[in-house]
């Protein structure tokens, strides 16, 4: 018979140990004994159990104690507490220490093999997300996926679930909060992860080029196709392509796009007949593509093809309890790059400061802010001077959010405005403000807007906005 599963019994009666092996033998699980909690101990750091079924009262550190260090050895450890004496205080003790169950003496069989049969199921599951994230993060060499908030672990759950199909996906979410890395992670969990995966940035190629980055063209196709080259879709045959920034897409290509994912053909520019493709389609998106649609930059049928699974991205400031998790991510990845020994231990001091600051740039952000603390540590710890000053004093970086928000006001409506002028000018002064602060940095300044810097730079061109001397 197939193992079920593995089960570990600890209990320092011989008859009790006999019957709970004979009972879960018999059903089909790998069973090992152990007689105190000293023993269990041993057996977990050995050897992995999918379950582990633990005695209360037990010579030694007693059951209890051996809970509590056997979570400490793995913390998605499932136990099953077993008592004679399953009283409020007791069960409630065994749950603060991490225990899954408690079993009260005597017990019936089928509640035995109903407590373990749940308790395997839920360990399977922790190993699935646990491959999971191994899986997200596996070829992602600069960047991983960290996470332990709830709103994260929706999204990993989220991910399991839609990675397997061919369903487009559109990914939502600020700057810097890592839409890529979620669109590679869907990939890599996929049955196509090991086809190609191709990244298009919508707002970095110029529109009048997008459409042969897509689709490819012929040789003579257009002024400067000298050659003919293949499109993006065609080279991302049987895997996935994943379109950045989907808002920026002109209308027509959005007509194009939709054919592909209706028909799943294309035709290249210059050529007459269509080119059949397998590609799985990632979109995402900063901009709110439901008022893209109310005011009709965007096809409302093309914005149902790419939402049929919508994940949204939380913004760094909605989950601040993965800034601690993220910090330490970082700390480890830049001590690497940089050969330094920096601790992962942070200050109370430090790590308030961390999560007080709201991060207008996200993860990005987040990221930034830790290689340059790492870069100019003088010693082995991150002191509150290796932070950046805007983080130093969060109050100061709010000031350009601050006196930008009064400007509408000076607009006087009641003489009639035009409303894409005013808009006009104020992204204008918003980007001045932002570039003033920075010095001209459009990197800096695009994490102060919370604008990818790509779209920055674009706004800047379009505005003709020059540096003031």
């Amino acid at each position: 018979m197939a193992k079920k599963g593995a089960v570990l019994i600890c209990d320092d009666e011989e008859i009790m140990r006999d019957v709970l092996e004979t009972i879960l033998s018999a059903a089909g699980y790998k069973v090992d004994l152990a007689k105190t909690g000293e023993e269990a101990l041993e057996c977990y750091a050995d050897h992995a159990y999918d379950v582990v079924l633990m005695d209360v009262s037990m010579p030694g550190i007693g059951g209890l104690t051996a809970l509590e260090e056997l979570i400490k050895l793995d913390p998605e450890a499932v136990v099953l507490m077993i008592t004679a004496f399953a009283t409020f205080d007791t069960a409630i003790s065994a749950w603060e220490k991490g225990a899954t169950g408690v079993i009260r003496k005597p017990f019936q069989n089928e509640q035995i093999l109903s407590f373990v049969a749940k308790g395997v199921k839920k360990r399977r599951k922790e190993e699935e997300r646990q491959t999971l994230r191994q899986v997200m993060t596996r070829s992602v060499k600069r960047d991983a996926i960290v996470g332990r908030s709830e709103k994260m672990e929706d999204i990993f759950r989220l991910v399991e679930r839609v990675a397997p199909a061919r369903s487009t996906v559109l990914i939502t979410g600020e700057s810097g909060t890592g839409k890529e890395l979620l669109a590679k992670a869907i990939h890599e969990a996929s049955p196509r992860a090991d086809r190609p995966f191709v990244v298009v940035n919508c707002s970095n190629i110029p529109s009048e080029l997008l459409e042969s980055e897509l689709f490819g063209h012929t040789k003579g196709a257009f002024t400067g196709a000298v050659a003919a080259k293949k499109g993006l879709f065609e080279v991302a045959d049987t895997g996935s392509i994943f379109l950045d920034e989907i808002g920026d897409l002109r209308p027509e290509t959005q007509v194009r796009l939709l054919r592909v994912i209706q028909e799943r053909e294309f035709t290249p520019i210059g050529e007459t007949t269509t080119t059949k493709v397998d590609v799985r389609i990632i979109a995402a998106t900063n901009v709110d593509l439901k008022e893209a649609v109310k005011t009709g930059t965007f096809r409302e049928d093309l914005y149902y093809r790419l939402s049929v699974v919508p994940i949204e991205l939380p913004a760094l400031r909605q989950r601040p309890e993965d800034i601690l998790p993220l910090a330490k991510h970082f700390i480890r990845k830049y001590n690497d790059e940089n050969g330094r020994e920096i601790s992962e231990n942070l200050s109370s001091e430090v790590l308030s400061l961390l999560e007080n600051y709201h991060y207008p740039g996200n993860v990005r952000e987040l990221e930034n802010i830790i290689e340059r603390a790492v870069v100019i540590a003088p010693t082995d710890e991150l002191t509150v001077d290796c932070l950046r000053p805007e983080v130093r004093d969060p109050e100061a970086a709010r000031a350009l959010i601050q006196q930008t928000e009064g400007a509408s006001g000076d607009i006087d409506i009641a003489r009639g405005v035009n409303f894409y002028d005013e808009v006009k000018k104020f992204e204008i002064d918003l980007i001045r403000r932002a570039l003033d602060q920075t010095g001209g940095h459009q990197s800096r300044a695009a994490r102060l807007l919370g604008l990818n810097a790509t779209t920055l730079n674009s706004k800047i061109k379009t505005y003709n906005i020059q540096a003031r001397s």
